[in-house]
């Protein structure tokens, strides 16, 4: 047998957590980690689209609990910590987002979006990180942005709230060097996904105009799939997007002047 097989064999019957898995990234990682042999805990509000993947999952032969829970609410992400806490994966892919000028975002969205892009990562990763710890082995993984290390109009807070959690997992990261756990974030591009239709549906938001050049969620999957197998600090997806946080050091001054243009064309006509 391989060293790879042997790998993989590794992660069969471990439990990985998978929030905002009703849809998008978060069901293609679930659908990909039940695929190689992982019990899945589904996290969502919900539940029918839960229930619905669950069965294609268990379909499937693989293994998948459901759990809603909004993660707006302390209490939901306090049960959420006390009924699967012992799970050997999270995977932190809830988030919101916005689209549009900074100060048209309402205060109700820009509260909603610190509660689960920020608080959310916070509660969820050490609460876990503290079982993880106690056994010495586990794996925490942040989908993050690559917004998060490129300041852009028109997600001023959501890019802010992206770089909070690349500095957090960082340092989580750093703390836990010469451990069998690992704290990752993966600086994704566009991906194809309900993303930026929900991002609509928030008070005063625009279209976001790089929507439709993303990556297929299944390609966000695999390549998870494979960070786990093989921890790192961080990976980009598409790779190339290594790239894009030297354009912020180089070239700032060129977006400073041009970026508000395209904010700019998508505003609606009065």
């Amino acid at each position: 047998m391989s060293t790879l097989e042997i790998g993989m064999d590794g992660w069969k019957n471990k439990m990985a957590v998978v929030t905002g898995a009703s849809s998008g990234i978060g069901e293609a990682v679930a659908r990909k980690l039940a695929n190689q042999g992982l019990d899945v805990v589904i996290v969502a509000r919900r539940r029918e689209r839960l229930e619905t993947l669950a069965r294609k999952i268990r379909a499937d032969g693989g293994i998948a609990h459901v759990l809603t829970a909004d993660l707006k609410r302390e209490a939901d992400r306090a049960r959420l910590s006390e009924q699967a806490g012992e799970a050997e994966v999270l995977v932190n892919n809830a988030g919101l987002g916005w689209y549009g000028y900074g100060d048209e975002m309402s205060w109700k969205t820009a509260l909603e979006m610190l509660q689960v892009n920020v608080e959310a990562v916070v509660q969820l990763s050490l609460s876990f990180l503290s079982r993880m710890r106690r056994r010495n082995s586990g794996h925490i993984i942040n989908i993050g942005s690559i917004s998060g290390s490129l300041p852009s109009q028109g997600v001023a807070l959501y890019g802010a709230t992206k770089s909070f959690m690349d500095n957090f997992t960082t340092a989580l990261y750093r703390e836990l060097s010469g451990t069998r756990v690992h704290v990752s974030v993966v600086r994704a591009g566009p991906v194809k996904t309900e993303f930026g239709e929900a991002a609509l549906l928030h008070k005063n938001g625009l279209h976001v105009p790089t929507e439709k050049m993303g990556v297929k969620a299944e390609n966000v999957a695999e390549r998870i799939w494979t960070l786990i197998r093989r921890p790192r600090r961080l990976i980009y997806i598409p790779g190339y997007l290594r790239f894009v946080p030297w354009l912020e050091i180089s070239f700032g001054w060129i977006i400073d002047r041009l970026g508000p243009m395209l904010l700019k064309k998508q505003k609606p006509l009065p």
